[in-house]
């Protein structure tokens, strides 16, 4: 996207970067000279807008849920794809997440089998309520 005006930083960069500028990832310098380009530039000021409050939604109805630590790069991940015009898979980014997570979740409670079941048969409790193994 570009409004035909001659910016020293280019539309398609800014709203290319924009989720650092929201989110404040990048260096100072870098966010004044994207702060003039918005001052002029009324298209990429309106992106602007409209992501800051979409963001802003999504952090009040979603802000405490657990998030995959890995969220942000699927995400831009697909929005690459998107802007390539490839395929994109049918299922949510967010679901994709969340599938791994459990996965992830299962596979470490498959490991300490024990931990997650309490107690095994040939254990007792002490009067702490600790369990005490039978020797």
């Amino acid at each position: 996207m570009s409004c035909g005006e001659p910016h020293e930083k280019d539309c398609s960069e800014v709203l290319d970067h924009l989720y650092e500028y929201l989110d404040r990832e990048m260096p100072a310098g870098e966010c004044e000279k994207f702060q003039e380009h918005f001052d002029e530039c009324s298209p990429c000021l309106e992106k602007y807008g409209l992501e800051q409050a979409v963001k802003k939604l999504v952090k009040r109805c979603c802000g405490h849920d657990d998030v995959p630590v890995d969220l942000r790069s699927k995400v831009m991940g697909r929005i690459d794809l998107i802007r390539a015009g490839e395929a994109v898979p049918e299922q949510s980014v967010l679901e994709q997440a969340k599938q791994e997570q459990a996965a992830a979740r299962a596979a470490a409670a498959a490991k300490a089998p024990e931990q997650a079941s309490g107690p095994g048969p040939d254990s007792t409790l002490d009067a702490r309520g600790e369990t005490a193994r039978a020797e």
